[in-house]
């Protein structure tokens, strides 16, 4: 009986709770605006980008071709990925876009039946 009588003390600890929770609440506020207060001031509208005055820039599309990697002559040792160079890629002469195959996602677990 006497743990399920009401406490005085009991009431005192959830007071201080709240007021803990009050607390913390008050002081991400106030830290939130001091940050924002050292932070610069948002750009005026005559700051902001123009457009080029040849108007909006196109997209180009083209396909690119991967550099091939070097092949080594029989018995050499293998090149290490330090030996190689930095992979350019180049324009590509077809034009036709490349394509996954029929049925496929085209990345491993992208949620498609793939290929059947």
């Amino acid at each position: 009986m006497q743990l399920a009588a009401a406490s005085g003390l009991m009431s005192l600890v959830l007071f201080i709770v709240a007021v803990a929770v009050l607390a913390l609440l008050a002081g991400g506020f106030w830290m939130t605006s001091r940050v924002r207060y050292n932070e610069a001031p948002r750009p005026r509208p005559e700051e902001q980008p123009k457009l080029p005055p040849e108007g909006p820039v196109r997209e180009l599309r083209e396909n690119r071709e991967s550099a091939d990697v070097p092949v080594t002559a029989k018995g050499d040792r293998p090149l290490t990925p330090y030996e190689l160079t930095n992979m350019d890629s180049r324009p590509s002469a077809s034009k036709e876009r490349p394509r996954w195959s029929r049925g496929s996602s085209g990345s491993f677990g992208g949620g498609g039946l793939g290929a059947h």
